[in-house]
């Protein structure tokens, strides 16, 4: 019998809850089978390149097994695409007003904490909503927050309190398919790097995880609750240390700042499989 092939094994354990999203969300494998090509160009055509020119599309017919032909018409379509819609996953407009009210010395307290904010005129909320969310209306962008319980008014004053340090799209939003995306593709690009990592001078990235398989369902409340809690003080320690480091929140750049970019952060996520038994 033919031993399988490990990346295999790993890609259906991949494909195997995608394909069930996928088909909680109404998408044919066509349409699925469509977007992986399309996927397979842009890789071929933008991640391995030689440094001096892209690959061509002969290339990537080669490195990919489709046709010349559909190379470049899928090429066309990536083309035609809106390369800021395309972005869209990288700037969750929201998270980056919630902190900016956390971060930045204009709208904070004397103590150092987010101050409560009226919706308008000098240090409100809708100057931060300009300064972090671009065009985006600041009531509309309200509206959204009060929704998921991150902001509150206060019955006193009536103005506008941060409860929550974290922004959360709550259901099966837009949104919560443009995180799902951008976690997901963080993760795998990780993993990649850390495969290809042969290089001594290339470090691998952090990757780690935490997993036992014979747990009693009794105590998953209590575990879901300190799991939760202890990761977004995790997070919240990290952001105060990386946040201030952000161009956009520290308005200027430090000496020696070469110009560049670079995206970057830590990834929690919580899981339960109730379907695996233990021995």
């Amino acid at each position: 019998m033919k031993k399988s092939n490990p990346l295999h094994q790993a890609l259906f354990r991949i494909l195997r809850p995608l394909a069930r999203l996928l088909l909680r969300n109404g998408i044919p494998f066509g349409e699925f089978s469509e977007l992986v090509k399309r996927a397979y160009v842009e890789a071929a055509l933008e991640d391995f390149t030689d440094g001096r020119r892209k690959p061509t599309d002969s290339r990537a017919a080669v490195m990919t097994g489709l046709t010349r032909k559909e190379v470049k018409r899928q090429r066309e379509i990536l083309a035609g695409e809106d390369a800021g819609a395309r972005d869209v996953l990288h700037t969750n407009r929201a998270s980056r007003v919630v902190s900016g009210w956390v971060h930045d010395f204009a709208f904070q307290a004397k103590d150092g904490e987010p101050a409560m904010l009226a919706f308008d005129g000098p240090g409100s909320f809708s100057e931060l909503v300009r300064r972090y969310s671009g065009d985006m209306p600041p009531r509309a962008v309200l509206d959204e927050l009060l929704r998921v319980g991150v902001v509150a008014v206060d019955q006193n004053s009536g103005k506008l309190v941060l409860r929550q340090r974290a922004y959360v799209p709550a259901g099966d939003s837009e949104e919560m398919l443009q995180i799902f995306g951008e976690d997901v593709s963080d993760l795998i690009a990780t993993i990649d790097h850390n495969l290809g990592s042969r290089d001594v001078d290339q470090q691998p990235l952090f990757q780690r995880t935490l997993t036992y398989n014979n747990i009693p369902p009794e105590i998953l409340d209590q575990w879901r609750e300190y799991a939760g809690s202890e990761s977004q003080a995790l997070l919240e320690k990290l952001d105060t240390w990386l946040g201030p480091h952000d161009r956009d929140i520290s308005g200027q750049q430090a000496n020696g700042d070469s110009g560049e970019s670079v995206r970057t952060g830590v990834s929690i996520f919580y899981f339960e499989d109730p379907n695996r038994t233990g021995s």
